[in-house]
């Protein structure tokens, strides 16, 4: 079948590829890419509304400023020396095409996935409530919040003193001791003493706080300023006597303590300051001259017990102690005297009793100890006579390994019975069991007991002997 010649033409003029075209709107991988490049426009796309929201650099800085044009002028020339910005694109329209045009979505999907190459992404926008923190644009409660948040605050902005005081106010009305050391730091570096002073006196709190912090930090200058410009004059007192703990020369620091007799304590602590001042006076006059006598080798005490250690800035009972062991027999009129000691500091009797009881007993000098106990009646008579419990006393005696004869005669002084027996067979002083199972007159009692005595030994000879005397009704 023949064709006509307008069939022919048409046939030979169709085609089922279509031409390439820029307008062509069928094309599905042009809509793709539309779509794509619309998508990334709106990233970037200037919001018209700027007063919600502020352009800012990744640094924080607004887009615009001078610091901001100054940064970027630098990483401009910076990254002309280094590289182009982007790859540079040939305009030549003939090497236009669909597979070799730098803007395809696949090219941009590439980029994404290859790491060689750079990606500049464009300067995203924050809200000025987070620009806020840079500008430290905060109220006086609001700082006080972010500090006990942990958050870094400035405080150069509060100027006035109004504005000072009030970020103290709220730092104690926050009841954290961190925020107010902090505020109160500050104000220590911005405001002047006497203004400093003033406004503490009338917020005790905040006063206490920064006390302890200058004790802390050891600032006795402006603590000493501080308690008496409050007219706390005892405190500023003490605060000053406190300073000989930091002085190590025993010379100085009693010259020290004479010079803080001067101060204005009140009557207790200042017979306080005063026996201080004279124990360490008197300690230095001990030490030196004990201390010639030891390296002189002629006094025997000092052969036979060698000092263990200086007496200086000793306690006053270790003091009386070291009196009563190495020169209790010296008169009253010396320094070192025990019994000059007791005189001068107002020892009580109990206290001296003790001390120099524990003293002789340690030097095993017995003789001493029973010359402790001997008190003379108006008549003349003798008896012994303690300040403390006899219990007590048998308990030092045997710490200091007592012998028992010594022993049995401060036992059978224990004035129950039930604790005197205790006591004695405690200690093995077999003549007081004895002798308080025969003033008891139980009879059951002393037999229980001689078996419990050695076979043969006086203190069974003696049990035998009163259990056979017929003129003790026993009662039972």
């Amino acid at each position: 079948m023949m064709k006509s010649k307008a069939d022919e033409e048409d046939y030979w003029n169709s085609s089922k590829c279509n031409a390439f075209t820029f307008d062509d709107e069928d094309d599905d991988f042009s809509r793709l890419k539309e779509q794509a490049v619309n998508s990334i426009r709106q990233l970037v796309e200037e919001d018209n509304d700027e007063d919600d929201v502020e352009k800012v650099s990744w640094s924080g800085e607004p887009v615009g400023s001078i610091s901001w044009s100054v940064r970027e002028t630098a990483a401009s020339n910076k990254r002309t020396d280094r590289e182009p910005a982007f790859p540079k694109i040939h305009t030549d329209m003939a090497t236009i095409t669909k597979s070799t045009s730098g803007y395809s979505l696949s090219s941009l999907f590439k980029a994404f996935n290859d790491s060689s190459v750079r990606l500049y992404s464009p300067e995203l926008r924050k809200p000025k409530s987070e620009f806020k923190d840079y500008i430290s644009d905060w109220s006086p409660e609001e700082t006080v919040q972010r500090i006990q948040q942990g958050k870094v605050v400035s405080l150069e902005k509060f100027r006035s003193l109004q504005d000072k005081l009030l970020l103290l106010d709220f730092a104690v009305s926050a009841h954290d001791g961190n925020v107010i050391t902090a505020v109160l730091i500050y104000l220590k570096r911005t405001l002047c003493k006497d203004v400093l002073f003033r406004e503490l006196e009338s917020r005790q709190t905040a006063l206490r706080h920064f006390i302890h912090y200058l004790t802390e930090t050891r600032d006795q200058l402006l603590l000493l300023e501080l308690l008496g410009a409050l007219g706390r004059m005892e405190d500023m007192s003490l605060l000053q006597y406190k300073e000989h703990l930091s002085i190590t020369d025993e010379n100085k620091r009693r010259d020290f303590l004479k010079g803080c007799l001067r101060l204005p304590f009140s009557p207790e602590d200042l017979a306080h300051v005063q026996d201080h001042y004279t124990l360490l006076e008197r300690q230095i006059i001990i030490e030196a001259t004990d201390g010639q006598a030891e390296r002189g080798g002629k006094v025997e005490i000092f052969q036979k017990f060698p000092r263990k250690a200086s007496i200086l800035n000793m306690p006053l009972v270790t003091t009386l102690y070291y009196c009563c062991f190495y020169h209790y027999t010296e008169s009253e009129g010396t320094y070192s005297s025990p019994a000059n000691i007791r005189q001068t500091f107002r020892i009580s009797e109990k206290q001296y009793f003790v001390t120099a009881l524990a003293a002789r007993a340690k030097l095993k000098a017995w003789f001493d100890v029973d010359t402790l106990f001997t008190s003379r009646n108006w008549l003349g008579f003798t008896r012994k006579k303690s300040p403390l419990s006899f219990q007590r006393v048998v308990d030092i005696l045997q710490k200091n390994s007592a012998p028992t004869q010594v022993l049995q005669e401060y036992v059978g002084l224990v004035d129950d019975a039930d604790l005197r027996i205790s006591l004695a067979q405690k200690h093995k002083c077999h003549d007081i069991v004895i002798n308080t199972y025969r003033d008891l007159k139980d009879r059951q009692l002393l037999l229980g007991y001689r078996g419990k005595v050695e076979r043969g030994s006086a203190e069974e000879r003696k049990i035998n002997e009163l259990l056979n005397n017929s003129q003790i009704r026993w009662k039972n």
